[in-house]
């Protein structure tokens, strides 16, 4: 696969000839590659094979040349060895960085996955204040379909808005309420104002009449300052658009597109649905974020698709059983309202439509059941195994693996590096910090990040700006919190993982921030394994899990304590206390573990515990009766983990006619406690409930005094 590399001007300090010893390649520096030197581009993509372009100024300069060269089969990649790693003061020393970031631009697009498909027909509702409203309107009319809910107008005082001219559809009401997605929204609300809008001509006769000045230019009725004059009646006769005796109405109504300008959103949450859009629109159409909202309004009309981000496997699913909730880590942490739970049926679904792919619940999935589709963890291990593997074979020393969004993330990045080169006071993105985007920060987690520090990389950072909401943030820092105990357990010192917090905006005081805490990473010097792992990223997470702490305990650079003590949130290992003084062993517990780390003992009153399979979800604990069951969240080191072990052991009570063990000692005489005063169990029914199954039956019809219901006449 060839690779082009381009430094227009010479900007960069490249070292040519160690970067492609590291790639297997004999590398060109190029100076204008997208102009006097296009030539070698088109005889590049000339030769059927994939081409990395080590560019990202010109890449829609590269793809028209493309499109212009006859011939043309290669398929094109594009990466940023520029901000990322040229423009740095200590670019000099940034080959190694260089190398890795053009091996992973050769490797193969995440394999391709079902997708989530919405139709937009342009039918736009725009909620809030009648003038505003119109005022909005007029600037995507001749592209959607409009719809206004009216919600009064802004500035009642103002002559002349709303327009007198009624261009659009006008709805009004109360309770308005708002669900659904691009192409599929549904919006109720209780129409029960006397003015009927359909039949008002906007002659303005009830305004000029109404002597409280009920009525304004929204064209309904304040009932809290109307007084029963009914003026306003006898001056639309004509239209007869007002009627006090109206019975209110529910109504339902379909959109495709949604523009709230109300001052409280119809919808809260951190990541609304597809097509809805909030905007603050108090400074008319100068409003900040109007304009582009407009304009991505008006392009919103047609068939879209996205990828289905994640896969759900219900049987590995901890959130659930017999209708008690145990696990709802993905539930909470969810900031688009996707993920719901159905715990009758013992799962949570994900909607597709609202799922923005940022994969925080997959993240917080103790079990593996949510697991991030596109890109697979498999493919996000190869990825950096890749990177940090070319890294050190060029020569380069304690990486920093830097996650970051491709959004504002990278913009950040970008703008840093900008900033170096002009000689800002920053100094860059340092040669050790390797910058790698993500769809989302939030989409990977703790199995990734230990299995990157099994290959090699020193430290892992996650770059965070606002657009990640606080739940991902509480999540990621949770995450954080028990990777670190883990590694500071094993005895490697220094800190592994870090948050880093970029404040919204790229001005200096930002990027000086940003700058001064990727220096203090690039600085660091961790403790890490000796030796690099060899084993590939599972998307089962558990088996990944397993197999990086496997070689960071292999690797551990102390002794081994017995077991690391774990932060409770978050915590996907651990062990758990049962009070023998009260656990009755009814083995409720056993049957509500999803991941069969509990289990009974069919030889004897037994509850057996397998500490390698726990994930810490607490149904077993909710599910007690007795509540004699607490989490203990830790990873046990011995071998003992991955063993069953005796959690609690009872004498077994025999039947009293066959002396079969039938139950446990304590189980059998708290029941016979309880049901001592009880009627229906005194004399020969008392006895019963000391017999086993079988006895109890034959007891009950080898009885003489027995009343049976063939006696019944």
């Amino acid at each position: 696969m060839p690779t082009l590399i381009c430094d227009c001007n010479q900007t960069m300090p490249l070292q040519p000839q160690a970067v492609g010893a590291a790639l297997n390649e004999n590398l060109t520096r190029h100076s204008t590659l997208c102009r006097r030197e296009a030539g070698a581009f088109q005889k590049a993509i000339q030769s059927g094979e994939d081409v990395v372009v080590a560019c990202t100024q010109e890449k829609r300069l590269f793809a028209e040349l493309g499109e212009q060269t006859a011939g043309a089969t290669s398929v094109v990649r594009f990466v940023n060895i520029r901000e990322t790693g040229g423009w740095s003061k200590d670019a000099s020393a940034a080959s190694p960085k260089i190398a890795a970031l053009l091996a992973v631009a050769h490797l193969p697009d995440a394999e391709p996955v079902s997708t989530v498909t919405y139709k937009s027909a342009g039918r736009l509702l725009i909620v809030g204040s009648l003038d505003r409203a119109e005022q909005v309107a007029g600037l995507v009319a001749d592209a959607l379909d409009v719809t206004i809910f009216s919600q009064g107008v802004a500035d009642p005082a103002s002559d002349g808005l709303p327009a007198q001219e009624r261009k659009y559809p006008v709805i009004s009401g109360t309770g308005l309420s708002l669900k659904g997605w691009l192409g599929a929204f549904e919006a109720k609300w209780t129409k029960n104002n006397p003015i009927d809008l359909d039949l008002c001509t906007r002659c303005n006769a009830c305004v000029a009449v109404c002597p409280e000045g009920a009525i304004d230019l929204s064209y309904q009725v304040d009932s809290s300052k109307c007084t029963s004059h009914r003026d306003c009646v006898a001056v639309c006769k004509v239209a007869g658009a007002i009627d006090f005796n109206r019975e209110a109405q529910a109504v339902t109504q379909a959109f495709d597109l949604v523009l709230d300008l109300g001052r409280q959103p119809l919808i809260a949450l951190h990541a609304p649905p597809q097509g809805y859009f909030a905007c603050d629109v108090s400074a008319g159409l100068a409003s900040p974020g109007l304009l582009p909202t407009v304009v991505k309004l008006r392009d919103m009309v047609g068939e879209f698709e996205k990828p289905k981000f994640f896969a759900y496997k219900q049987k590995l699913c901890a959130h659930s059983r017999n209708e008690t909730v145990g696990c709802n880590a993905c539930i909470d942490i969810c900031s688009a309202g996707a993920v719901s739970s159905q715990k009758e049926r013992q799962q949570i679904v994900v909607n597709p439509s609202l799922c923005i792919g940022c994969g925080a619940c997959t993240t917080v999935c103790p079990t593996g059941a949510l697991t991030y589709a596109y890109p697979r963890a498999s493919e996000q291990g190869v990825r950096f195994k890749t990177l940090l593997a070319t890294y050190a074979r060029a020569g380069g020393a304690h990486p920093v693996l830097l996650l970051h969004s491709q959004g504002a993330g990278q913009q950040a990045i970008e703008a840093l590096g900008r900033a170096a080169r002009l000689h800002k006071t920053v100094q860059g993105v340092p040669a050790n910090v390797i910058p790698q985007a993500l769809w989302h920060t939030a989409s990977l987690g703790l199995d990734v990040w230990l299995s990157a520090l099994a290959f090699g990389a020193a430290q892992v950072a996650v770059l965070v700006t606002d657009e990640e909401a606080p739940a991902y943030l509480e999540g990621l820092a949770d995450q954080m919190r028990v990777a670190q105990a883990i590694l500071g357990g094993l005895g490697y010192a220094g800190v592994h993982f870090q948050l880093v917090r970029v404040p919204p905006g790229a001005d200096a005081q930002a990027l000086a921030g940003l700058d001064a805490s990727l220096q203090t990473l690039a600085r660091a010097r961790p403790t890490v394994p000796a030796a690099t792992a060899r084993f590939a990223v599972a998307q089962e997470k558990r088996s990944t899990l397993d197999l990086a702490l496997d070689h960071l305990i292999a690797h551990a650079p102390a002794a081994l304590p017995e077991a690391i003590e774990l932060p409770r949130a978050g915590s996907p290992f651990g062990s758990l206390v049962v009070n023998t003084d009260t656990c009755t062993l009814c083995l409720s517990c056993v049957s509500a573990c999803p991941a069969s780390a509990l289990q009974d003992n069919p030889e004897r009153p037994q509850l057996r515990f397998i500490e390698k399979n726990c994930v810490q979800c607490g149904l077993c604990a909710v599910t007690c009766p007795e509540d004699a069951i607490t989490l203990q969240p830790r990873l046990l080191l011995t071998p003992q983990r991955k063993e069953a072990r005796v959690l609690n052991e009872m004498q077994p009570y025999q039947c009293i006619r066959c002396g079969k063990p039938f139950g446990t000692l304590k189980a059998i005489e708290s029941m016979l406690g309880k049901l001592a005063g009880h009627a229906m169990f005194q004399g020969a029914a008392a006895d019963r409930l000391k017999m086993c199954g079988d006895c109890r039956v034959i007891d009950i019809y080898s009885a003489d005094d027995e009343l049976k219901i063939t006696d019944i006449r």
